[in-house]
């Protein structure tokens, strides 16, 4: 979601005093804080040495002290800005990072050994991720065996499953307020089960990627009720003020998320503790049951790491860093994005690859696209935080050329954003399970002739088929009436027709909406990045209004595209005479090509292309080993072109209709149409 304007200027920070302030140490030259890490190894890496030594062996303790030299300045800096980065507590963490590699099984030390040898293994071209719901996929964890099959006909090397850390009772925002990280969700199965299922997929060379909530935990989280208790443990690991003073100096400034059931970033707590007493406004910046942590505090810090740390010890590889953008708090901001979350970040993925180099995170940053790289670690000087991040610049534009018949907009936005470093990728995605929000910039807008808000409530329209003559059967969610702002639910299928031809028995309309929801994954798999397939797509499986008859979930709209899987669909996927079928088959063939297509790997730079036809999005890429590849997409429905020596010397590889017709100067695409094409 993107921030709004702030509702109202933020008072002077300087008159309201708080702990959550810039360090002086951030501002010191890069060189010298290197330099103060270069000492701080010095003095501890003897000590460290000998206690490596006695916890892996001679062999193992070479290979982890080579991790800590070579990753120490990761570690250190950060810290440094974020706690003074003492000895005692940079040494207490390397200690935990040891003793989390010493007690790490031998299976996963060969991953870890693989992984150092091809340290950009989540580039390969042959990287296909797979997104589900265990319970809507599978059931539970063990009856995910059953599925991996399935997985494997579809290219998948790795499968995200959807929250299944165990959550709080009763309402929890979809699993993401978490109860205990250490536990799996008693309905989908336990954590021997969840460690025994990254054993079976390790053995089909498929790796387990799962959420962790880094941002807050649910009220009921053993940190949030020892803290309650007064347990000096948990002392300060989450954020309270005794009145409204504060909370009321940074609401001023940061958005609400959801504004129409849970308005505001406090929660009023009776018996939170605080100075002199109890009750406080603890900050909540989601859900009132959600409590944000307090990461000034070094143990928050400290306790998230060891968590980290078990579950990669359990088999989990990849690592999506849920709600990161909130992790730090600055009077006078909107409290998202701001430095201290970098540095949080960057010290964790440094520690996490000294213990488990096989670990990769994935982050799921919904931002401005402004604010969305520097998470790839693209700063001024790159600086490694998370190999992933989510394109969700990307999946917007897409659905928007859909609506507009219009690519205009995406190659304009596309070509002005920042490119990431080399030793990261985007995931792209068509659908996940959240809702759509119109990530369109006003000056990206104003830049192809449109209105940035205009063309955002245009959107919202269509997409809930409220435009005439829209083929779109979404839902409008979290709609707030007096500012026209909105989001939109709705399956792929559903949004891009398919829903509404089946139910019109209109077989043009449904030869459209399949080939639109091939488009889109066509650009998805070959764009430039990991793709990810939310589960269903493959099959086209529409709106589930099934959601409707559990009072749990009938509030949140967004389980209208959270289907649970329809086996009869699900057999229907080898017929070629059905829906499922015909989708199921193209995107069997785009991730078998892209397995094959060098070009494709994640670290080769994308270049989007301006061309004369405003119907057509191209882009081509090109990796130091293989030749050029183009991909084109039509997203009108009516032909389009490019001139010919766009592709020229070039063969088809896969599309929609064939290889790609050449007459008259120009290569010419039917309606709906997408092609790859690669020289030979």
């Amino acid at each position: 979601m993107i921030d709004p304007e702030p509702r109202r200027p933020a008072p002077d920070a300087r008159l309201l005093p708080d702990a959550r302030l810039l360090p002086d140490v951030r501002l010191l030259p890069d060189a010298e804080r290197r330099r103060r890490a270069a000492a701080a190894l010095r003095r501890l890496l003897p000590g460290l040495r000998a206690e490596a030594e006695a916890a892996l062996g001679r062999a193992d303790a070479v290979a982890f002290l080579a991790r800590a030299e070579l990753w120490f300045a990761d570690v250190h800096v950060p810290l440094d800005a974020l706690y003074g980065a003492p000895d005692e507590l940079v040494g207490r963490l390397l200690r935990v990072a040891l003793a989390a590699a010493a007690h790490r099984p031998a299976e996963l030390r060969e991953t870890d050994r693989r992984r150092e040898v091809d340290p950009r293994w989540y580039q390969d071209p042959r990287m296909v991720g797979y997104v589900a719901y265990t319970d809507r996929f599978a059931g539970t964890l063990p009856g995910l065996t059953r599925r991996l099959d399935h997985l494997a006909e579809l290219g998948v090397t790795y499968l995200h499953l959807m929250p299944l850390l165990r959550p709080r009772d009763g309402e929890n925002d979809g699993g993401y307020a978490v109860a205990d990280y250490d536990s799996v969700d008693p309905r989908l199965g336990s954590m021997d089960d969840l460690e025994a299922l990254a054993r079976e997929l390790r053995g089909r060379g498929m790796s387990l990627c799962v959420d962790l909530v880094l941002n807050h935990t649910a009220r009921e989280h053993p940190w949030a009720r020892g803290w309650l208790a007064g347990d000096p443990r948990y002392a300060g690991f989450f954020i309270a003020f005794p009145d409204r003073t504060m909370p009321d100096a940074y609401e001023a400034t940061i958005p609400d998320v959801f504004p129409d059931r849970a308005p505001g970033s406090f929660t009023w707590v009776p018996e939170a503790p605080r100075a002199g007493g109890t009750g406080g406004w603890v900050w909540t910046t989601f859900w009132t049951y959600q409590w944000d942590l307090d990461y000034t505090n070094p143990e928050v810090f400290a306790a998230m790491l060891e968590t980290i740390l078990r579950l990669a010890g359990r088999g989990v590889e990849i690592f999506r860093m849920d709600a990161v953008p909130f992790m730090g708090k600055r009077l006078g901001t909107n409290c998202q994005n701001q430095p201290e979350v970098h540095d949080l970040l960057q010290a964790l993925h440094a520690l996490v690859k000294l213990a488990a180099p096989a670990t990769v995170f994935k982050a799921e940053a919904i931002v401005a696209p402004e604010d969305l790289v520097p998470y790839l670690g693209g700063h001024p000087r790159y600086r490694p935080e998370c190999e992933l991040a989510y394109h969700n610049q990307l999946m917007v534009l897409l659905w928007s050329s859909l609506a507009t018949k219009d690519a205009r907009l995406a190659v304009q936005s596309l070509r002005r954003m920042a490119p990431v470093p080399a030793e990261a990728s985007w995931a792209t995605y068509v659908r996940c399970h959240d809702d759509i929000g119109w990530a369109v910039s006003d000056t990206d807008a104003a830049a192809v002739g449109w209105d940035g808000p205009s063309h955002r409530r245009f959107l919202n329209d269509f997409y809930s088929g409220r435009f005439p003559g829209s083929f779109a059967r979404g839902a409008l969610f979290q709609e707030n009436p007096a500012t026209g702002d909105a989001r939109i639910s709705g399956s792929a299928a559903s949004l891009c027709g398919i829903d509404d031809a089946l139910a019109r028995g209109d077989a043009d309309a449904l030869e459209a909406g399949i080939r639109r929801l091939v488009l889109m994954h066509a650009v998805t798999y070959a764009f430039g990045g990991v793709p990810l397939l939310y589960m269903g797509d493959e099959l086209a499986l529409r709106n589930d209004r099934s959601y409707l008859d559990d009072p749990a979930l009938a509030d949140d709209n967004r389980w209208l595209h959270r289907p649970w899987m329809d086996e009869a669909a699900f057999a229907r996927r080898d017929d070629p005479s059905t829906v499922e079928g015909r989708v199921f088959a193209q995107l069997t063939r785009l991730a078998a090509a892209r397995a094959e297509l060098l070009a494709l790997h994640a670290g080769a730079p994308v270049e989007v292309l301006a061309l004369d036809d405003p119907h057509v999005l191209a882009w081509r890429r090109r990796h130091p080993r293989s030749g050029w590849f183009v991909g084109l997409v039509n997203v009108a429905e009516h032909g389009a072109s490019v001139p010919a020596a766009v592709v020229e010397g070039m063969d088809t590889v896969l599309s929609s209709d064939g290889p790609v017709e050449i007459r008259d100067g120009r290569a010419h695409l039917p309606a709906l149409a997408f092609a790859w094409l690669a020289e030979p």
